[in-house]
């Protein structure tokens, strides 16, 4: 991979409060949230362009559902002054938004996803974001995912879940990275 240009948009997906509700079950990759954070202050010290996608559900038992807790933001997730806000309802941060309206016209042409979940948002909005011809890279220590049973019953354990969604979009959609790549390419380790 090349080295990432300073218009390289980081797009932090869904890192609200909702998705530590213990509905959600056991997670994988304990340490994304330290990553978001080592990735967000490396875009912030660059002044580079950092998107927060925020996620409403309109379904009423979503932990993500409006007027509760869960739709703030993470504390590490944080926005600060001046960073975009995108608030999305389905799945991908493209559909019912203007995000690949700001990116286009931000010139980014490239984009790092970090969040959550990996199987569902962080999937959703790499394969759109891949469609729509942005040079998209998936961050695998800073998205995580939960244990997910199968059509036959059988749960598959977060880890496997969240390899074989990496698995998914990884060449045709996005490249997969570490956090360390990403801030190689960035221009730091």
């Amino acid at each position: 991979m090349p080295d990432l240009p300073k218009n390289t948009a980081l797009l932090l997906i869904d890192l609200q409060k909702a998705i530590d509700d213990p509905s959600w079950g056991v997670r994988n990759n304990p340490q994304a949230e330290s990553n978001v954070g080592r990735l967000l202050s490396h875009w912030r010290q660059g002044n580079m362009p950092i998107i927060h996608v925020r996620h409403i559900s309109q379904f009423e038992n979503s932990t993500y559902r409006d007027g509760q807790q869960g739709v703030e933001f993470k504390e590490i997730a944080q926005p600060h002054p001046g960073e975009v806000v995108v608030t999305k309802h389905v799945c991908s941060a493209f559909i019912g938004t203007d995000l690949e309206a700001r990116l286009r016209d931000s010139g980014s042409q490239d984009v790092v996803i970090v969040g959550a979940i990996t199987n569902n948002s962080v999937e959703a909005t790499a394969r759109v974001s891949g469609d729509l011809g942005f040079r998209t890279i998936v961050v695998s220590d800073a998205t995580f995912t939960f244990g997910r049973q199968d059509f036959d019953g059988r749960l598959h354990p977060a880890e496997e879940v969240h390899a074989m969604s990496l698995a998914n979009i990884d060449g045709e959609y996005a490249h997969i990275c570490t956090t360390g790549e990403v801030l190689q390419m960035a221009g730091t380790s």
